[in-house]
């Protein structure tokens, strides 16, 4: 179990640092000044435009920030309720772990087809760490 919580603490640090790409496109696109007063003119009607890969950066890490509360929760209560015995919940964290690194590369890098699969593939694993969990209650 110490393997999932190794995976969980990567996962909050991949959370944690998937806002650095997009902000800095911000500060290249706003300039320093802008950047340093924390808005634009009439921000935010009024943003200048991020560029495209940008946009999807700043996606990609929304879209961990909706994914880790479901992924805590089931490593946390594997780890309480079953005594940290279910070493399959190992793989499956490593699993969720890899797939966000990839969905985020897929993502940022605006690559057709593979954002949605790779998606999935971290929500199986926080469903499989579930039902492993539960089934052992």
């Amino acid at each position: 179990m110490t393997e999932a919580y190794f995976y969980l603490a990567l996962s909050g640090a991949l959370t944690a640092l998937l806002w650095t790409p997009y902000i800095a496109a911000r500060l290249f696109t706003w300039g320093l000044g802008s950047f340093l007063k924390n808005y634009t003119g009439d921000f935010p009607r009024e943003a200048p435009e991020q560029p495209l890969w940008a946009a999807r950066a700043q996606r990609a890490h929304l879209n961990m920030v909706e994914t880790m509360p479901a992924f805590i929760a089931v490593v946390v209560a594997a780890g309480l309720l079953t005594g940290g015995t279910l070493i399959a919940v190992n793989l499956w964290a490593a699993i969720f772990f890899y797939a966000r690194v990839g969905h985020a590369f897929v993502y940022i890098a605006g690559l057709p087809y593979l954002r949605t699969p790779v998606y999935l593939v971290s929500w199986f694993a926080i469903l499989a760490i579930a039902y492993l969990t539960l089934g052992q209650i």
